[in-house]
């Protein structure tokens, strides 16, 4: 399945990617549906979050902690023999570069510096892929606070190696044995679990999903992916900026954060998901997990499982500021397969000496696919965020290839 709506090129006139609308609105999206405990601990999450954000002693601490510990600013690197095969210049921001390898390092010592600022000495976190766990132990660990883990039964299974980290960092693993067993379930779990502990938890949600306003807070702090790409290619690119920015999405973080840095220019943002849980593609309407977006659903508005061999896009849904941006023809979401993802895992492996993480390859099967059949234009300059490395995804791999 290919694009919903055809490009538009303008930049949205209603200050796309800024901040949301009265209790958390992009458009018709978002909100906060939660029960009254929860609403309550949300607010205080979003008070003390503005009080944050606007002192430069917060935003100063963050900094240095993403220089010193997370390792920022991540290269730009052109992908040259790719580039050549493919007719296109590829440039691929290296979030697999962060410490713990993904770019969920960013959001997750937002929160925590976050979370010490409200009082609370504990983070409750879910996981699909492992690498928002991996991010949270690894946070929790540096700044002497406890942490807790939900992750499916199934994602265990699969993302083991993420899971001995956790574990050594000092995290609590909680498995979750319910529904799908993977990252849905988490979620609800790790919700549930937050109702009664607000007194001396923080919930660190890990993508741009959940009851306002997690979805545009941890979208600001993965901004610094789009912030950061955006002087990198004014310096490096001969067009300053790219003609597409692409990202994968499962909830939608590193995307969000990408196209942040995009949003006010002419290059053409394009999400791409899974093709067993394209939200933005195939979504309806509906609430799942505080929030008001688009959703994998039967007839009966009930979620269907999602699938991919991507644990981390092994979502049904997608975060409310991706829906909006998809109504608003901003950005274009498209899907991949499998093997398609595998295939460009490897494709990138060999020419580039790079092993992406399998959500990552999904961004890449796009372009290679786009490429191909003209839907990127020969010369293009094209900016991918490789969102993590494939380490955690080698026992997976080594099984098909």
């Amino acid at each position: 399945m290919r694009d919903v709506l055809p490009w538009r090129e303008a930049v949205a006139p209603d200050g796309t990617m800024g901040e949301p609308r009265a209790r958390g609105r992009f458009g018709g999206y978002g909100g906060r549906y939660a029960p009254e405990s929860l609403v309550e601990a949300c607010r205080e999450v979003e008070e003390s979050f503005r009080e944050a954000w606007a002192d430069p002693g917060f935003r100063g601490a963050l900094a240095r902690l993403l220089a010193v510990h997370a390792g920022r600013p991540t290269p730009l690197t052109p992908a040259r023999r790719l580039s050549e095969a493919l007719g296109v210049e590829l440039y691929l921001k290296r979030e697999d570069l962060t410490h713990t390898g993904s770019h969920k390092i960013n959001n997750v010592l937002g929160q925590a510096l976050l979370a010490i600022r409200m009082g609370r000495r504990r983070l409750i976190a879910e996981t699909g892929a492992g690498q928002h766990g991996v991010a949270t132990a690894t946070a929790a660990a540096l700044l002497g606070l406890e942490a807790t883990v939900f992750m499916g039964e199934r994602d265990i299974e699969r993302q083991a190696l993420n899971v001995f980290r956790m574990r050594m960092l000092g995290a609590e693993v909680v498995p979750v044995t319910t529904g799908s067993r993977t990252l849905k379930d988490a979620t609800s779990e790790a919700m549930r679990h937050w109702v009664g502990a607000t007194g001396d938890s923080h919930y660190c949600v890990g993508s741009v999903v959940g009851p306002d306003p997690y979805p545009w807070m941890v979208r600001e702090f993965q901004r610094v992916i789009g912030d950061e790409a955006r002087g990198q290619c004014a310096a490096e690119l001969r067009t300053g900026v790219p003609d597409h920015v692409v990202a994968c999405v499962g909830g939608g973080s590193n995307a969000a954060g990408t196209f942040a840095g995009f949003a006010d220019t002419p290059a053409r943002l394009v999400g791409v998901e899974a093709d067993g849980g394209a939200g933005a593609a195939r979504g309806r309407l509906g609430v799942l997990h505080g929030c008001r977006s688009l959703f994998l659903q039967d007839d009966d508005g009930q979620i269907i499982q999602a699938h991919s061999i991507a644990a981390g896009l092994d979502y049904p849904g997608v975060g409310p500021e991706h829906a909006h941006l998809r109504d608003l023809g901003r950005a274009r979401y498209v899907t991949v397969t499998d093997g398609e993802a595998v295939g460009a895992a490897l494709r990138l492996a060999r020419t580039e000496g790079i092993v992406p993480a399998l959500e990552s390859a999904h961004a890449l099967a796009w372009v290679i696919r786009a490429a191909g059949d003209g839907d990127l234009p020969a010369g293009s300059t094209v900016l991918m965020t490789l969102s993590g490395r494939g380490d955690k995804d080698v026992s997976t791999l080594k099984e098909l290839l």
